[in-house]
């Protein structure tokens, strides 16, 4: 089956679904998004505008898009399934597809975290399941705005699994996964070792905390010192922890991993000149756990904080500044009141210490 006639369905359409899935619909892709009721009839109602960093300013049309909230609808006729929900909706989705989804069908995770590859494939049954990692951000614009707009406001590559040593997939079969995946707006590649990425989109993950509690854009937030200062305790914990249990995170953009705390403790002039390239980002980006705490939803602290804080505790690692981000944000999100908006002196526990 070439390329332009395979089935793919965004199960989860929300900022990174959407987007996902209008840069392969405006490329041609038959593309079916899994929507709640609320992003459907926006869809249907103004269709959906798709933009970046890049310039790129395009619109889908309702007319151009499958659209559905009904999974029994979306997944059984799906070659290729992208999951996008949110990680505490992992097992939900997983049961969907084994319930509703072609045996076939190649199930990709384009979610945060570093298991949901793992959770879906033992939910799915015998599906072939690739992890993938998304690195950049995307903006979803307020409820109510017609049409719904996403964009990109970082940049990066999108990775999947390519199969590895137990040949979960042909190798002909992979790179007709990545290519079908691959067009304008939407780059997409292949890694050998996806655990390593997971792990160091990890490190970069536990900024999306700060970005939440302080309520700041992304760009603002990182030209501040104090706040670089936190995310750098913060990865230096991850690190102790990770190495304590055998996990070498891969380099994802920028510095490698180890130098990165480093980078980011440096004098705001040094560090706007040399790390440009983790600067270059729309001045309206945030983070998905701040839009999390906007729409006064549950957020993914468990599956990035919480995943190094239970390598901490199994190997006996302090962890201090995770704890204290993990329970800030736990508190924000049973006061339903969106993104607190503390200074960097109310983030850091009694002791803990920010500087190297």
């Amino acid at each position: 089956m070439a390329d332009g006639e395979k089935r793919i369905v965004i199960a989860g359409a929300g900022s990174i679904g959407c987007y996902v899935g209008g840069c392969l619909a405006l490329a041609g892709r038959p593309v079916v998004l899994l929507a709640r009721p609320r992003i459907e009839a926006a869809l249907r109602q103004g269709g959906l505008r798709v933009s970046d960093l890049e310039g790129r300013d395009r619109l889908v049309k309702p007319d151009a898009l499958g659209i559905t909230a009904d999974p029994a609808v979306a997944l059984p006729r799906a070659d290729v399934i992208l999951v996008t929900v949110k990680s505490g909706a992992t097992q939900e989705m997983a049961a969907l597809i084994e319930a509703h989804a072609r045996p076939d069908a190649v199930v990709v995770s384009l979610q945060n975290g570093v298991d949901n590859a793992d959770r879906l494939r033992a939910g799915s049954g015998q599906r072939t399941v690739l992890a993938g990692m998304v690195p950049f951000n995307v903006v979803q614009s307020p409820d109510g705005e017609l049409p719904l707009r996403v964009h990109r406001a970082s940049d990066g590559k999108v990775m999947i699994d390519d199969g590895g040593p137990a040949g979960r997939l042909d190798v002909a079969g992979l790179l007709d996964v990545a290519s079908l995946l691959d067009v304008e707006g939407l780059a997409v590649g292949t890694h050998g070792d996806m655990k390593a990425v997971l792990w160091g989109k990890l490190l970069m993950n536990l900024n999306n905390a700060l970005v939440a509690l302080s309520d700041l854009p992304l760009a603002s937030e990182l030209a501040d010192r104090r706040w670089r200062l936190i995310l750098a305790g913060q990865i230096d914990e991850a690190l102790r922890a990770m190495k304590a249990s055998g996990i070498a995170p891969a380099r994802i953009a920028g510095p490698r991993p180890a130098l990165l705390p480093k980078v980011l403790r440096l004098p705001d002039w040094l560090f706007k000149l040399l790390a440009r390239r983790m600067l270059a980002i729309d001045p309206q980006a945030r983070s998905s756990m701040w839009d999390d705490l906007q729409r006064r939803r549950p957020t993914e602290i468990g599956e990035l904080q919480g995943a190094v804080l239970g390598l901490a505790e199994k190997t006996g690692t302090p962890a201090p500044l995770l704890k204290s981000v993990t329970a800030l944000v736990r508190a924000a999100e049973a006061a339903r009141l969106g993104p607190p908006g503390l200074a960097p002196e109310q983030v850091v526990p009694p002791g803990a210490s920010r500087s190297a």
